[in-house]
C-alpha cells in the first residue's frame, strides 16, 4: 500500500506516514525509525509513550511543554485527560502531519521553534517538561546539555519533573546514564526507567521531584495490541543511577 504522506524534511531523512494493512495503525517514520505508531482513534502503541503519560498522569500534570511532536501522541491522550499542553518543534510539517492523521487536538498549542530557543524566550512555567527530540533516529543531543536542563528547570513550577525520552542500543549502551548525568547537575534526584535485556529500546530518564513514581502501568488502552502493550510497559524497571 503505497504511504498515506511522504515528504522530504530538512530535518532529518524523508517522513513516510503508513496505515499499516494487517493491524489498521498509523506509523510517522523518519528513514528507519518510528517516530510515532498508533491506533486510529491518536493512541499511541509505543510503550514509551504510555510510559511518560502514566507517570505524568501519577503527577497530577495539568501543563505540560512537550519539546518534540512528530505524530503528537503523548499531547492527545494528555489533552483527552484533561491536561494542557504546548508542543514545540522544529519541523513545521510535523504539526501539520500530527493534526491531520493522528487526531492532534486543536487545543495543542503548536510552537514551531527550536527547542532550546523556545525554553530560554518563555516566560511560561509548567507542571513538567518532556524532552522527546529525535532526527531520524538519533537523538537532538544538542538539547540534551546541562546548559539546557537547567533553563528547563527554571520553567518548572514547584514540584514539577522532566522526562527525557532515550534510544538505548543494549545494555552497554550508557546513554540514559550520560543524560542522568547532565540531569543531575540541577537536581539530586534523578531515575531511569528501562527496559533490560532489550536491544534498541527506549529508556525514560527523570528528574525533579520523581523520587514517589511508581512503575507506570497502562491507562489509556489502544483499540489494537492492548495486551501486547501492558506486556512491554510491565517489563520496565526502575533502575539505579550512579552519579559518581
Amino acid at each position: 500500500m503505497p504511504p498515506l504522506a511522504h515528504g522530504k524534511s530538512r530535518f532529518g531523512p524523508p517522513i513516510n506516514i503508513e496505515e499499516e494493512m494487517k493491524t489498521g495503525a498509523i506509523a510517522y517514520s523518519q528513514g528507519d525509525y518510528y517516530q510515532s505508531r498508533a491506533d486510529r482513534n491518536g493512541v499511541s502503541l509505543l510503550n514509551y509513550i504510555h510510559a511518560i503519560f502514566g507517570l505524568l498522569r501519577q503527577k497530577q500534570a495539568e501543563t505540560v511543554l512537550m519539546i518534540g511532536c512528530a505524530g503528537g501522541s503523548l499531547a492527545t491522550m494528555l489533552t483527552r485527560a484533561g491536561v494542557q499542553v504546548v508542543a514545540v518543534d522544529v519541523n513545521p510539517q510535523a504539526f501539520l502531519l500530527a493534526r491531520r492523521y493522528f487526531g492532534l487536538p486543536e487545543t495543542v498549542a503548536c510552537r514551531v521553534a527550536d527547542g532550546a530557543d523556545y525554553l530560554f524566550a518563555t516566560r511560561k512555567k509548567f507542571d513538567a517538561v518532556v524532552f522527546d527530540a529525535f532526527r531520524g533516529g538519533h537523538i537532538a543531543s544538542d538539547l540534551l546539555s546541562e546548559h539546557v536542563f537547567a533553563q528547563a528547570f527554571k520553567r518548572l513550577r514547584a514540584k514539577g519533573a522532566i522526562f527525557v525520552n532515550v534510544h538505548v542500543a543494549s545494555d552497554t549502551d550508557d546513554s540514559a546514564g550520560r543524560i542522568a548525568a547532565a540531569l543531575y547537575a540541577s537536581s539530586p534526584d534523578v531515575r531511569i526507567l528501562d527496559r533490560p535485556g532489550k536491544k534498541y529500546r527506549n529508556a525514560i530518564v527523570m528528574a525533579g521531584a520523581v523520587k514517589g513514581l511508581k512503575k507506570p502501568a497502562l491507562l489509556m488502552e489502544p483499540a489494537i495490541e492492548a495486551k501486547k502493550l501492558a506486556a512491554k510497559l510491565d517489563a520496565m524497571q526502575f533502575r539505579r543511577f550512579k552519579s559518581e
